[in-house]
């Protein structure tokens, strides 16, 4: 026999070893609403749901379907050197399944717009990784931003990509070992990487993980450890390194600059070098492996320009500010915008409580409300004792 809604809210109850009228107290229900409630004369509304989801340590889609959460299951392959232990990592996915499932719940899931198409006909992937690069600088621009993307500082590339493609970017806390998260879904499009002073790297990483998405490799969970051109032997591997190389250093654009500053300075001067560096926003050695993959310069010289670091470059150009800019951003934990916005919109509208918002966010409820609106309480001003159906979600 299916189970209802409401044999799901007296296993909560079971578990919770309380009374009937114990357990309306602690979810903030008057007993007269819960009985009528588990009776089948009164619907649940969204927030008597979350209320006791939260009571029972649920989630209000276990409640409505019985449907487990969705937690990431990691067979897929994972580029880390130490693989790090699978519940860390779903400890993390999860904050952000939790809050597609709650958005999900209450029908404000963010947009998912069209992406890009991988053309296989292209064969290589190589081929498909440089034209995959090409369609997405194509539609940023068509959505206003710049035509090269390495005019765009990181935060920037980040609210571009979720305007564009619907892509969610969070900074944040990592296990030791892994330097990214992908993952796509129906409903959502994930990108995690973790803060680090090593600025230019979470950048190639976060553009190595668009490419990903882009070409739809992230249907399972994929975590990778330290990304770096060439190194990745796995064709969709290599595919998401050439679009984060195309993407970063499109090849007309590097041409054109390369030349521009080896006629200023006389020559690819480690000064005009700097200049490259710093007007990609990329390492050295990225640099240095593009340049010579477009032969704009030898072997021998590559090999040099790599033993720079990326703060003499900037010392070089004079850019020392945007470099302390860089490593200050990069080095911040940050949430996606559409994200955190939509908890908190379903939040004020009664939808759900903050509790949400505070586990995305890894803070204490209270605290959080706190934060927002200290003179209130946790429930909504609305959810009164003369509020008796509320929003409908639930017909017995």
């Amino acid at each position: 026999m299916n189970e209802s809604v409401i044999d799901r809210v007296r296993k909560v109850m079971e578990a919770a070893s309380l009374s009937q009228g114990a357990f309306a107290e602690k979810v903030g229900l008057t007993p007269d609403k819960l009985s009528k409630s588990l009776a089948g004369v009164r619907r649940f509304t969204s927030l008597d749901l979350a209320l006791i989801a939260e009571a029972g340590g649920t989630t209000v889609d276990w409640l409505l379907t019985g449907r487990e959460p969705l937690r990431p299951s990691f067979a897929a392959r994972t580029t880390a050197e130490s693989v790090p232990r699978r519940d860390s990592v779903s400890e993390v996915a999860g904050r952000f399944t939790a809050a597609y499932e709650v958005l999900e719940l209450v029908g404000r899931q963010p947009e998912l717009p069209p992406m890009p198409s991988v053309r296989t006909g292209l064969g290589r992937y190589v081929g498909q990784g440089e034209r995959l690069a090409q369609d997405a600088v194509a539609a940023l621009t068509a959505a206003g931003a710049s035509r090269i993307v390495a005019d765009l500082e990181t935060d920037v590339l980040i609210t571009a990509c979720a305007e564009t493609f619907g892509v969610d970017v969070a900074v944040t806390s990592m296990p030791t070992g892994v330097d990214g998260l992908t993952w796509q879904t129906d409903g959502f499009r994930l990108i995690l990487v973790r803060p680090t002073t090593v600025w230019t790297r979470q950048r190639f990483t976060l553009a190595h993980e668009l490419g990903h998405i882009l070409a739809r490799d992230a249907q399972e969970p994929v975590v990778e450890g330290h990304v770096a051109p060439g190194r990745q032997k796995d064709l969709t591997e290599v595919r998401a390194n050439v679009f984060a190389s195309n993407l970063l250093m499109p090849a007309p654009a590097v041409r054109n600059r390369f030349r521009d500053v080896a006629d200023r300075h006389g020559g690819l001067t480690d000064e005009a070098f700097a200049e490259l560096v710093v007007g990609f926003k990329v390492s050295p050695s990225a640099m240095a492996a593009r340049l010579r993959q477009l032969r704009l310069i030898e072997g021998k010289s590559a090999s040099r320009f790599r033993g720079l670091t990326t703060h003499v470059c900037h010392l070089h150009a004079e850019a020392t500010d945007t470099f302390q800019r860089q490593l200050a951003w990069a080095s911040a934990e940050r949430f996606p915008v559409r994200l955190v916005s939509a908890l908190h919109r379903c939040y004020l509208d009664g939808e759900t409580t903050l509790r949400p918002l505070a586990a995305l966010l890894g803070m204490d409820v209270d605290c959080l409300h706190g934060m927002l609106d200290p003179a209130q309480p946790d429930t909504p001003e609305w959810a009164t004792e003369d509020a008796d159906e509320g929003d409908l979600v639930f017909q017995p």
